[in-house]
């Protein structure tokens, strides 16, 4: 859920782009040689787009097929954009990216070196320059380096949702050992996600399957539908249909001789952990389910304040990014204060009233961000709930688009629209997390982070905890300096190949590992 190029995670479609190994030759990349006329970008071309706030890292990865096309996908991970599929053209020194799907253009000119590419960032309603550079990827100076096997098995498995008639390809990590060993199955955010639940470079669901594997918990991952070899459609797919794919999970798990049948569990991220929650109000719960980031406010709520829903990247560029710089402003004024009163002599007592009020100011500018954009979208959002016919909707969202953002493409209204109007959006819209919640019996854990701009960590929080008052067994945590994606601070972030690289959060890591081992202690 993170803007600023808001629908593609609303259902985007990922399409996966490796990286090849380039030599060099001439002080050049020798993939560049290819003949007259024709020069190869294949490779990492990235550079800081400068927006209303701050800027974002945009990052274009280019392969140069046999046919003697190219395929390239867009990444800016800090919003996750992920892997977006983006068309290449050239004439000349002149190179032009398009991804149509998320209305955005580069058109740059090459130097003479071959290594930059400088020109314009354009978009419906936004243009600013832009230097992409290219990143060589490492050179190794001798063959390929022997890489150590993970100290767990991985089985590539396949089981099925029999209701639906769908197969999910996925692996299956398996601690060290004889066993039985506690597993949990993990659940993906919206949109279309890989086994890992990748952000560009970033891999949530295959960090916490890394992690927990090694620490004795037994973990299965699989792809969204309609990704890799498993079947179907994940845009037409409801929280319901995904319930079905949780349970599936579930089944086979239990059919595995060595995991322990009595503990397993569901792992869930955004609309992944309510999925959990609805499987756990089924029949044949799971043993536990831990939840990231899971929603207690309806679909409604939730998607009237995601920003500038539905429109392409630059219409909401400025919100978010606004409000991730007001945000460490505030903190920052917040801290300097603090330093003041102390060397100024004001005792404990005094500084923590100051943190306070700094926490309480904050929670206030979230709560008037969101109560505005939910005021801007409702009606949009209302649109679509209330007009079941989608030629009829899409019309009457055509004229509310054009009367909120004028002198907009009518391309772009017509687009939008078609994005409020999928199945899953209409699902989501009819999506009311509480009304099961009172079922669910088994064991849960709810984390949040207090840096999620997507969710209000609170308000979700004690919806969630409200909906299970009935349930001794749950618990939650909001887990300091974390944003939705279940990463800490960039400061904490590890360094790879000489840059900070995105990792899951170390508490949020150990808040899971510790509370799962309370209730299945390892096996031997």
């Amino acid at each position: 859920m993170t803007a600023p190029f808001p629908f593609c995670r609303f259902r985007r479609v990922l399409f996966y782009s490796k990286l090849l190994v380039l030599a060099l030759l001439a002080g050049l990349p020798s993939a560049w040689a290819q003949g007259p006329g024709k020069y190869s970008l294949e490779g990492e071309w990235k550079g800081p787009l400068a927006v209303p706030g701050g800027s974002l890292p945009i990052q274009l990865i280019v392969t140069e097929l046999a046919s003697g096309n190219r395929f390239a996908v867009l990444n800016v991970v800090p919003q996750r954009i992920n892997r977006i599929p983006t068309t290449v053209e050239q004439r000349g020194d002149t190179v032009v990216f398009i991804a149509e799907q998320v209305g955005c253009r580069f058109k740059g000119v090459r130097t003479a070196e071959g290594n930059r590419l400088t020109g314009v960032w354009s978009q419906p309603g936004f243009r600013a320059a832009l230097t992409l550079e290219f990143v060589p990827p490492p050179v190794a100076a001798a063959p390929k380096t022997f890489k150590f096997p993970p100290p767990y098995r991985v089985q590539e498995v396949k089981f099925a949702n029999e209701t639906d008639k769908i197969v999910f390809a996925g692996t299956l990590t398996i601690p060290a050992g004889e066993g039985p060993f506690p597993a949990v199955a993990l659940l993906s955010d919206w949109g279309s996600q890989d086994q890992d639940g990748r952000y560009g470079d970033y891999k949530l669901l295959g960090g916490l399957a890394d992690y927990l594997t090694r620490r004795g918990i037994a973990v299965l991952r699989f792809p969204d539908r309609g990704v890799g070899q498993t079947g179907s459609r994940n845009e037409l797919a409801s929280p319901e249909d995904r319930t079905r794919d949780a349970q599936a999970a579930l089944q086979f798990m239990r059919t595995q001789p060595l995991l322990d049948g009595a503990n397993l569990g569901l792992l869930g991220h955004g609309e992944g952990g309510n999925v959990a929650l609805l499987a756990a109000s089924r029949t044949l719960p799971p043993a536990f389910v831990v939840a990231l980031a899971a929603a207690g406010q309806s679909g409604l709520e939730v998607l009237s304040t995601q920003p500038a829903i539905g429109w392409p990247a630059a219409l909401s560029d400025s919100l978010l990014s606004r409000t991730a710089h007001e945000r460490a402003a505030t903190q920052a004024a917040g801290q300097a204060r603090v330093e003041k009163m102390r060397s100024s002599g004001a005792n404990a007592a005094q500084v923590q009233v100051q943190q306070e009020q700094v926490f309480l100011r904050q929670r206030a500018d979230d709560r008037k961000r969101l109560d505005a954009l939910a005021r801007e979208q409702r009606p949009l959002l209302d649109i679509v709930r209330l007009t079941p016919d989608d030629a009829t909707a899409r019309g009457l969202l055509f004229k509310g688009l054009r009367e909120q953002r004028p002198n907009q493409p009518d391309s772009t209204y017509a687009a939008v629209a078609d994005r409020l109007t999928t199945p899953w959006a209409r699902s989501y819209l009819r999506f009311y997390p509480q009304q099961e919640l009172a079922t669910v019996q088994c064991p849960v854990l709810l984390l949040h982070g207090s840096d999620d701009l997507l969710l209000n960590p609170d308000t979700n929080l004690s919806l969630l905890m409200k909906g299970m008052k009935g349930n001794k067994l749950a618990e939650s945590r909001q887990l300091s300096g974390v944003n939705h994606l279940f990463q800490g601070p960039a400061s904490e972030w590890p360094l790879i190949d000489g840059r900070q690289s995105p990792a899951v959060s170390t508490v949020a890591l150990d808040a899971i590992r510790i509370w799962i081992q309370a209730l299945a202690p390892p096996a031997k």
